[in-house]
């Protein structure tokens, strides 16, 4: 039995894991939204919120432990110059998680992981939820 085993190992080693989940959060940073499956997601968001709260800080050791941990010295910049800026304000809950239904090919739970206070997921969103109460006043 899996009681209190919190890591989710997604069928793949620990390196595979960790090298997946890093590219999901650089990928995350990079483009504000992606399209993943649920259980993706899910072990994407942890880590994600982590790497806000290390750009929160600001300082050099927090740079230095996202930069190893992400790999990649453009996520590093754009996490730090951008994105921990737009949330210093809040204390949690940087990301959310939109299910989308089955993938037609092998029926695998999908979602989308986005920034809360990203500009272009509520500017996609919004015209959406005008259209329907536009059908629904006539």
């Amino acid at each position: 039995m899996r009681h209190q085993k919190k890591t989710v190992k997604l069928g793949r080693t620990a390196s595979h894991r960790k090298s997946l989940l890093a590219n999901q959060v650089c990928s995350l940073i990079e483009h504000k939204r992606i399209k993943t499956t649920l259980a993706k997601a899910k072990a994407v968001r942890p880590l994600a919120e982590k790497m806000v709260t290390l750009g929160k800080r600001g300082d050099l050791h927090a740079r230095r432990l996202a930069a190893g941990y992400l790999g990649q010295k453009d996520a590093v910049k754009k996490l730090f110059a951008e994105i921990a800026p737009r949330a210093a304000d809040r204390k949690g809950g940087y990301t959310r998680i939109i299910k989308l239904g089955q993938r037609l090919s092998d029926s695998a739970p999908m979602a989308y992981i986005e920034w809360v206070d990203s500009e272009g997921a509520a500017a996609e969103t919004a015209p959406v939820a005008a259209k329907t109460t536009s059908k629904k006043a006539e």
